[in-house]
């Protein structure tokens, strides 16, 4: 995961075996806050929780309510849900 592009990771993709997600930001410039640009690009931590999840549902591992309900809970679609930092370390 990164706040960069997928474009990196996407090329050892031939050579991981199972099930293999991207999340970046694809490189585009995004002028919000942190969080937002975040949830936007789903590279939060609220959406690498749903994507773990539907991956596992996507392998048949868990039920794919599992993923959707954590989808719900956490309103991954909704950038205005994104937790609130007043103060931006720079860290991703």
């Amino acid at each position: 995961m990164s706040d960069w592009m997928r474009a990196v990771p996407e090329q050892i993709r031939p050579w991981v075996p199972g099930t293999y997600i991207t999340l970046g930001t694809d490189g585009f410039g995004f002028s919000d806050t942190r969080p937002a640009a975040r949830r936007y690009f789903n590279t939060d931590a609220e959406s690498v929780v749903v994507a773990v999840l539907e991956g596992l549902a996507r392998d048949g591992e868990i039920d794919p309510s599992v993923a959707i309900a954590a989808a719900k809970q956490y309103k991954i679609d909704d950038v205005f849900a994104a937790a609130v930092s007043y103060v931006d370390t720079g860290s991703a």
